[in-house]
Formats: C-alpha cells, sequence, structure tokens
C-alpha cells in the first residue's frame, strides 16, 4: 500500500526513504535548506497536508523538539485519521517521554526513536533507526521503503536511551580527543601525541584521523545533546558534570569555527598529520 511520510525538518535523511512520497515543510527556509531538500527527493508541503501523511518522522535539533512536537499535536488534534508520530530527535528519557504526552494529548500514536549512524549518501548504507514503544510495529513498514529500522525490546524511552548512551561514547570520546589534541598541540607536543597513540593506540588515533576535522561543522548541533546527556544521567550522577563541561567545549569550538579559527585549524593539522605519517 502506498504511504505517504513526512519528515521535520528537511535534510539529508529524506534520501533514504524510497518507494514513498516524502513532504516536508520548506515555508520561511533558506534556499541551501530548498536544495537540500530536493535532491533528497522531498516535495515542500503546508502544514495541512503533512498532518495527513501517514507517518511523521520528526528529526530536528535536540533543542527544538519539544516545540516540534507541540505544532505537530495542533494540526493533528483536529484529525479523525491519526498519522503515527515517530521522534528521532537526541533527547533524553524525560524529554521522549513529555513529547509522548504532548502528541498523546492529541490521539495520536508515537513512537521513541533514535538514529545511530550518518546520514546516508547515494548508494551508500542507511543510518540505524532504533525504535521502541508500543506502536513500534507500525512503523515497521519503513524497512520496505528503505530504512534500516531496528525494534528495542521495551516502552518509549528504550530508544532513547540507547541513543543517549551510544552519543554519550562516541561525542565524548570526539571531545577528550579534541580537548587533548588543541591541549598537546600549543603546548609542543603534537607529534610526540601523535606518535604515542600510534604505538600503543593505533585505533584511537585512527578515529581521530576522521574525527577532528568531522565534528568541526557539527560542534554547534552537539551542545544541546551534551546537556540531554547530562540530563539523562541524572541531576545527582557525578558523571553528569562531564556532559556539562563537553557542552561548553562544543559551544567553544563552534563559536571558533565561524570566528578566528584557531583551534579548528590545530585540529585539522593534526588529522593531517596522521595521515602524512602514515605515507
Amino acid at each position: 500500500m502506498s504511504k505517504t511520510i513526512a519528515i521535520l525538518a528537511p535534510g539529508a535523511m529524506g534520501s533514504a526513504v524510497h518507494g514513498a512520497r516524502v513532504l516536508t515543510s520548506l515555508r520561511g527556509r533558506s534556499e541551501a535548506t530548498l536544495k537540500r531538500a530536493a535532491d533528497a527527493g522531498m516535495v515542500g508541503a503546508e502544514d495541512e497536508a503533512i498532518a495527513e501523511a501517514d507517518i511523521i518522522l520528526s528529526i530536528v535539533p535536540p533543542g527544538e523538539a519539544v516545540k516540534l512536537a507541540e505544532r505537530l499535536a495542533a494540526l493533528i488534534v483536529r484529525r479523525e485519521k491519526k498519522p503515527v508520530v515517530v521522534d528521532c530527535n537526541a533527547v533524553n528519557v524525560d524529554t521522549v517521554q513529555r513529547i509522548e504526552e504532548i502528541i498523546g494529548s492529541a490521539q495520536a500514536p508515537f513512537v521513541d526513536a533514535g538514529i545511530i549512524g550518518f546520514p546516508p549518501q547515494p548508494g551508500g548504507k542507511s543510518p540505524a533507526f532504533y525504535m521502541s514503544g508500543e506502536f513500534a510495529s507500525e512503523v515497521a513498514v519503513l524497512k520496505d521503503l528503505g530504512l534500516d529500522v531496528r525494534i528495542v525490546e521495551g516502552p518509549v524511552g528504550a530508544a532513547s536511551a540507547l541513543k543517549m548512551s551510544y552519543a554519550g561514547i562516541v561525542k565524548g570520546l570526539a571531545g577528550i580527543g579534541s580537548a587533548m589534541v588543541i591541549a598537546a598541540t600549543k603546548a609542543g607536543a603534537a607529534d610526540a601525541l601523535r606518535d604515542e597513540l600510534a604505538l600503543s593506540q593505533p585505533a584511537i588515533l585512527a578515529r581521530l584521523k576522521v574525527a577532528l576535522p568531522d565534528m568541526i561543522p557539527k560542534a554547534y548541533r552537539w551542545v544541546a545533546e551534551m546537556r540531554e546527556i547530562s540530563g539523562f544521567l541524572g541531576p545527582d550522577h557525578p558523571a553528569g558534570q562531564i556532559y556539562e563541561g563537553f557542552a561548553r567545549w562544543f559551544e567553544h569550538l563552534a563559536a571558533d569555527a565561524t570566528g578566528e579559527a584557531v583551534d579548528a585549524e590545530l585540529m585539522k593539522a593534526f588529522a593531517a598529520s596522521i595521515a602524512q605519517k602514515k605515507t
């Protein structure tokens, strides 16, 4: 059966869905966003058309997730036919349960999801969409439309807990690595650090080669995510402050990248030196 999928906001994730009509909201968006949506095969639509979709995927920065849920609830509360709303955002368990309540107030089924992996490239692999909650089976059709859907047994919150844990490890390592590389470089120890990692921690060095330049344009998006991870741990957890610290560190890197880019250049230089050393 033909399905209509709405993805908010427009982005590369739309290219992962095949064999379905994919809608998004483009009102007031930039030319770059319009091109990105068109390249992903998405169709601009007004709110009323989005509310009529079979499945709505919310994929926005963490700080915008609740606001989008409120907007969606207002759209679908008057509808007899309710779409399944899937929150795919990097938010903690408390936040996703709040979003479930908002969507539930409009009598719409809700699914918790966490995305692990990079946006799809043409001919490349789709990221994994981990999904949990009572209605997760109702979006299994997304498997047939190109998404790598993986069900997490458990209630709403289980998929988000997985996402928080995974991101806490992977992006936490990126935060530690970038901070230490910059500190070592400024102290004149960059080459020594690189060579020691090559000897004793080659897997970490290989990851830094990719992660350091890759994280520069993404740091601004990771700020709210680090705060969600801190919230996931809880206010009294001793490690919560670590992720608050990462949030401040990524704020710094984001400001640096759009300013003088001093630290960004140091990160790029360290990554380039790894490649040069191996040639």
